[in-house]
């Protein structure tokens, strides 16, 4: 599958129908806690106030990858940071079948556009798995703090200043 097959489209919770909601649930359970061999509560209780990007195969509607944005003030970075930080972008994910074609760079561009859209101006942030500092870093993305343990991966708190 090439980036091209692939439809990016936003979803805010209450317009997720139930067999497209179970499918993002099923993608990033499959990765972040089956295939990393993570054991944690994935379901943060953060999903139904954030936004949605999904990557949709154009063929069979499968979801194939996913990212949310959580919007300014409501997630605070484990480091230091302002008392109202701006938007997060986190559970970026794809299926394995699509690694490597660009999948996940696409979903990264369009989630922090929404955030300049939607929080022009603000800090974007975001909690890395350290091994993908360098993806983060070639978005302008910048380690705050020093990296932590989370669930049994050591993560880097990120942020990319603000423009507009």
């Amino acid at each position: 599958m090439s980036r091209g097959e692939a439809r990016l489209h936003w979803f805010e919770w209450n317009e997720f129908e139930p067999d497209v909601l179970y499918a993002l649930l099923r993608l990033r359970s499959e990765v972040f806690v089956v295939e990393q061999a993570c054991v944690f509560h994935e379901m943060d209780g953060l999903d139904p106030r954030c936004a949605h990007l999904l990557a949709l195969d154009a063929d069979s509607a499968q979801v194939v990858g996913c990212l949310r944005r959580v919007p300014a003030g409501i997630k605070r970075p484990h480091t230091p940071a302002p008392a109202a930080p701006g938007p997060t972008l986190g559970r970026l994910v794809t299926a394995q079948r699509v690694r490597g074609t660009g999948l996940g760079r696409a979903l990264m561009r369009e989630g922090i556009a929404r955030c300049e859209r939607d929080h022009p101006g603000q800090d974007v942030y975001l909690s890395a798995q350290q091994r993908l500092q360098r993806f983060y870093e070639s978005f302008g993305f910048d380690a705050i703090g020093e990296p932590y343990d989370e669930d049994g991966i050591l993560h880097v708190d990120m942020r990319r200043p603000g423009r507009g």
